[in-house]
């Protein structure tokens, strides 16, 4: 069992379903509305945890109702929320997504107490992130708490796992120089290497061009077509399953908790993880909201099966 800690976002989403996306100006109505947990981080460790990880978060909620609910919610999957600040003077972060009947998605996000926690914040959890097997990160939060927390893993032998996004322009030479595997999509890849993907060789190129940043393993998702690897001299694309999505919010926040839970520390299976995230995102592409559609490891397992 692997033991994954998340540094990150935690959100509570407000989903709203419509036929068509609005155009600029236009008035629509809605087919449905809901809220659900959400957040990048709180989704990555969400799946790690119902894919049979140990997993802890480092975060931030606010002390206000959206923070008790996300607490609550993660509490129920039963993810070690010791690292997780309420800070009395920020809101809890919310997310705002429109989901359409092509199961496309716009999203407007709040951060809140997601960028108020800080590098002390984080190191006074440093026991968390030495015991662990992984740490995962995205840029929903504060960056130099994420650095903080790449530094004490990659200190302590702990593997670390950043997933670029949103994309940001410039990404800060200290954390990627500490970052093991870089799990970008391809909008995200361009915005970090300034190479547009359109093909095998441009991925073969945009991982190079991370390579010489010091990371090792680099994964570029591609949506349907699945995922491409690079990782000492191994290469190729991962095909995804091929099914009917109807809401993509969480499918890479599936992807890379699902992968980490069952990646080795020395990434030698990771033909495989990618595989078994790949399974687990086509099942969640298949429901609506973030967490809610988040597989369990029985389902994905059923599902390899068929």
């Amino acid at each position: 069992m692997n033991t994954v800690t998340v540094i990150g976002s935690i959100n509570l989403d407000r989903t709203i379903r419509v036929k068509n996306m609005p155009k600029p100006g236009e008035t629509i109505h809605t087919k449905e509305i809901f809220s659900a947990g959400g957040g990048k981080g709180a989704n990555q460790a969400v799946a790690a945890q119902r894919s049979g990880a140990k997993t802890h978060f480092i975060g931030a909620v606010g002390d206000d109702d959206a923070g008790k609910t996300m607490l609550d919610l993660l509490t129920q999957e039963k993810i070690n929320l010791a690292g997780i600040t309420k800070m009395t003077k920020q809101s809890t972060g919310q997310a705002y997504v429109t989901v359409d009947d092509a199961g496309e998605n716009q999203i407007m996000i709040h951060g809140g107490a997601n960028m108020a926690f800080t590098p002390d914040d984080v190191a006074a959890h440093r026991d968390i992130i030495e015991a662990s097997d992984f740490v995962v990160a995205q840029f929903e939060s504060a960056v130099d708490s994420t650095v903080e927390a790449f530094k004490i893993a990659q200190a302590a032998g702990v593997k670390t796992i950043l997933n670029p996004a949103p994309a940001m322009e410039k990404v800060p030479a200290e954390l990627l120089a500490v970052t093991d595997m870089i799990v970008p999509n391809e909008t995200e890849t361009e915005t970090l290497t300034g190479i547009a993907i359109t093909d095998e060789a441009s991925m073969m190129k945009a991982s190079a061009a991370l390579h010489e940043l010091g990371i090792s393993a680099v994964i570029i998702t591609i949506g349907s077509k699945g995922a491409f690897y690079d990782i000492n001299g191994r290469h190729g694309v991962i095909p995804a399953f091929k099914v009917e999505a109807v809401d993509t919010t969480s499918a890479g926040d599936t992807f890379i908790g699902a992968m980490s839970s069952v990646l080795d520390k020395d990434f030698s299976n990771l033909e495989d993880a990618i595989r078994y995230g790949n399974r687990a995102s086509s099942i969640a592409v298949q429901r609506f909201g973030a967490q809610p559609s988040i597989p369990y490891k029985n389902e994905i397992t059923a599902a390899e099966g068929k």
